[in-house]
């Protein structure tokens, strides 16, 4: 005989499970149902890109804290992202961003002033195009873990650039050269922190360089970016080994050319 707790326990459990059951949506990577953002399986594959050294200080004045190599799994997250219209999977990669900034971020000294998150932006026909900035929906999420504040609106792009990926080095650079600005109502506010920038991947860091110049132009402290992945070879990558590389040839044109 079911005791009144037993009962009572056994209810509960029934409506948690039919609850689950309507609330479940197809996992945006493998279409399973689930209740979370990401099904089991695949979230076990986004987490095996997971860098083993997500803070890289070889780049001068631009220290880069990423959660991932983009590859696999967690390149076609953030594709689901971007180009799928699943701004949900950003609950996901935003979080794990922010517990990798919690649990191996910046040693204390980069953090000696307040930090402010300011994530990169899309020119406004890009965004009504995509109808939501990733970088922004990332730091959100970032910032509700870290309790870090979030400036949304503390850079403008104020020129639509041609897309990065298909560039050179030199190419990206000129593409970005006069691509930000600062808004001038977020001025005061940024130059009391030191300003990390926030965006999805990291390539070559013409991105983060031109956003980082245009802030540092106004008088405002950049201490790095953090991104979700990261398509550069780093001190994570085995195989990345700097004297098998020809000079010549832009380190990131060849991790690119292979993804």
């Amino acid at each position: 005989m079911h005791t009144r707790s037993s009962v009572q326990t056994w209810l509960s459990q029934g409506k948690h499970q039919v609850l689950s059951l309507f609330l479940a949506e197809p996992c945006p990577l493998c279409q399973r149902s689930t209740p979370a953002v990401l099904c089991p399986s695949c979230s076990r594959q986004v987490h095996q890109c997971q860098a083993q050294t997500p803070c890289d200080r070889s780049i001068p004045g631009l220290a880069v804290v990423s959660w991932g190599r983009y590859e696999g799994s967690l390149r076609q997250a953030i594709g689901s992202l971007k180009y799928s219209n699943h701004p949900r999977l950003a609950e996901f990669l935003g979080t794990e961003l922010g517990q990798t900034w919690l649990d191996r971020g910046p040693c204390p000294k980069d953090l000696a002033r307040p930090v402010a998150i300011v994530p990169i932006p899309l020119h406004p026909s890009r965004l009504q195009q995509r109808g939501f900035n990733q970088a922004e929906l990332l730091a959100q999420w970032f910032c509700r873990l870290t309790r870090l504040p979030l400036h949304s609106n503390g850079l403008l792009r104020v020129q639509a650039t041609q897309a990065q990926h298909s560039l050179s080095r030199l190419s990206r650079q000129q593409n970005l050269a006069q691509a930000f600005t600062v808004n001038p109502s977020q001025v005061k506010i940024l130059k009391q922190s030191t300003v990390w920038l926030l965006d999805d991947i990291f390539t070559t860091g013409a991105t983060a360089q031109a956003a980082a110049q245009t802030l540092r132009r106004n008088g405002i402290a950049v201490g790095g970016i953090c991104t979700v992945a990261r398509a550069v070879a780093w001190a994570d990558s085995d195989s990345y080994s700097p004297s098998n590389l020809d000079p010549g040839i832009d380190v990131s044109d060849r991790i690119l050319r292979k993804n």
